[in-house]
């Protein structure tokens, strides 16, 4: 009896450190990222903004409900509010330059830029398969510019001081639309998700449609998310490219953040994880471009009177680095910590 409860609580000394060796490596990706923001915070665009802070909200969110366990969780949380402090510093600064740079683009997403706005933690739930479209459309199904139009009418930032939680006939019909596939369909799930967390609960009146007449938000996120989370083990089974890299994270980001712990698996963080540019930290660093900016530097170098600004036309200061998919990393690796900290101490007790 007593053999089996020590081999027990070697099993148990397992999990922990193999869970506390997890938690080791998202922070120090996480680490590297904010060096890259440190680095790169005056050219990070408003998607990449928005992502680190998403990272924002999941680490204040981290450090706050941080597990009462041991040494080496207590050291891990240290860890983890000094890199908060750091990135608290620097997403202050780029979204000054945002704010400079496009003050249009920042007046109407202006909200999505603030932590508070993504911190309302979402009840877990599963995807179910029994909700994947029979089929779905091989290409993109909605607008970007709509997509934009709707989300802006959703912040009420459409205009100064605008009525939020606006739904138009073409916003409903686009964003409730079944079959749409990759960032269409991610999109769907995010104006439901920022509808949400804005407050609007509306967003489906007016709908007419006899077969959606007892359809909820709710349902719809379901809808989405287990479309997304086929998708994922599509792009896993055909093997992960840098072309699927992106939305593949994406989907674990936003269905995330919606409530869909599922998403938060083993094997898919790891595939994130080895997206990293250990040199520079950012995710989904394109190498053509990268050896484009060493060759206009080179020219610089040989040609001194021609100092134009060559690299301005590339990806300015980014290194070849995609802003992109560095916030959908980021945010995504915010979520897998909650996801990891939760799973060890499952009563969250916040820290007095």
């Amino acid at each position: 009896m007593q053999t089996a409860g020590f081999g027990l609580v070697l099993v148990a000394a397992v999990l922990v450190r193999t869970r506390a060796e997890v938690v080791d490596d998202i922070l120090g990706s996480l680490a590297r990222g904010v060096s890259f923001l440190e680095l790169q915070h005056a050219h990070i665009n408003l998607d990449g903004a928005v992502g680190f802070v998403m990272l924002q909200a999941e680490l204040k969110e981290a450090v706050r409900t941080w597990p009462h366990t041991d040494p080496v969780s207590w050291a891990q949380r240290t860890t983890a509010n000094a890199l908060l402090k750091r990135l608290d510093q620097n997403l202050d600064k780029a979204v000054t330059a945002l704010r400079q740079n496009d003050p249009k683009y920042y007046r109407e997403f202006e909200p999505l830029l603030t932590w508070r706005f993504w911190l309302t933690r979402q009840a877990r739930r599963t995807s179910d398969p029994s909700l994947v479209y029979p089929s779905s459309m091989t290409s993109e199904c909605y607008d970007e510019q709509l997509s934009d139009k709707c989300l802006t009418l959703l912040l009420g930032t459409w205009k100064t001081n605008g009525t939020p939680c606006i739904v138009t006939k073409p916003c409903r019909d686009t964003m409730t639309r079944f079959g749409c596939p990759h960032y269409s369909l991610s999109h769907q799930l995010l104006y439901f998700l920022i509808g949400s967390m804005r407050g609007c609960s509306d967003l489906l009146k007016g709908d007419t449609r006899a077969t959606r007449t007892n359809m909820t938000q709710q349902n719809y996120q379901e809808i989405f998310c287990s479309n997304m989370m086929k998708a994922n083990q599509l792009i896993i089974s055909d093997g992960l490219t840098e072309h699927t890299a992106d939305i593949f994270t994406e989907n674990i980001l936003i269905c995330g953040l919606a409530g869909f712990w599922d998403f938060y698996k083993a094997d898919w963080l790891q595939h994130i994880l080895r997206m990293q540019d250990e040199e520079v930290g950012c995710f989904g660093r394109d190498m053509n471009v990268v050896s484009q900016i060493i060759g206009d530097e080179l020219l610089e170098q040989l040609q001194p009177h021609r100092r134009v600004k060559r690299r301005e036309k590339v990806l300015p200061g980014l290194y070849g680095c995609s802003s992109h998919m560095t916030a959908v990393a980021v945010g995504a690796l915010g979520g897998y910590l909650n996801f990891h900290l939760s799973e060890q101490d499952i009563t969250k007790r916040p820290l007095s």
